[in-house]
């Protein structure tokens, strides 16, 4: 006989379709807020009203690493961009502007949006990024742009974005 206030075929089981998000674990991601302002040492980012911003530091700020900066010097990204194919090697140039470009405008609004490094061989080009959002936009651009075949794999036990665009 069982002592359980819950009746049979109303037991918990656990759920695996997605309605309670796991949480992530990212260890670049703030655990808790930093005092305010702090400034980044590395490249003058401000941590200010809860978020890293392109602003003047006052002389009082504390100072810091903000986490795109970690992640470059750790080389650690969380994006990776893979650009292959004749096409692209025909256009190298131009789609490496737009990479480029796409970089600058969205860092200009958000400091924690980098490109950490770009690596070219004979028939590709690896670009990573500090953020996933980054390298997901970068990716839709050059399909917006030039279409060709885009591909995404996410890692969520990783947080990292694997864009591959190939024409």
């Amino acid at each position: 006989m069982s002592h359980s206030k819950i009746p049979d075929g109303y037991r918990a089981i656990p759920r695996h379709d997605g309605i309670f998000k796991e949480e992530i674990h990212d260890t670049y991601q703030l655990k808790s807020k930093l005092a305010e302002p702090t400034v980044c040492s590395q490249c003058q980012a401000v941590y200010h009203q809860g978020r890293w911003q392109w602003l003047t530091a006052p002389a009082n700020a504390h100072q810091g690493t903000c986490p795109a900066c970690h992640r470059i010097r750790d080389d650690y990204p969380a994006g990776y961009l893979i650009l292959q194919g004749a096409f692209y090697l025909e256009h190298r140039e131009e789609i490496m502007r737009l990479v480029r470009n796409h970089e600058k405008h969205q860092r200009t609004e958000h400091p924690l949006k980098r490109i950490i490094k770009i690596e070219e061989s004979i028939d590709s080009t690896l670009v990573t990024t500090t953020d996933i959002h980054l390298v997901r936009g970068m990716g839709d651009a050059i399909h917006h742009a030039y279409q060709g075949d885009l591909e995404f794999h996410y890692n969520p036990e990783e947080n990292r974005l694997r864009v591959y665009w190939k024409r």
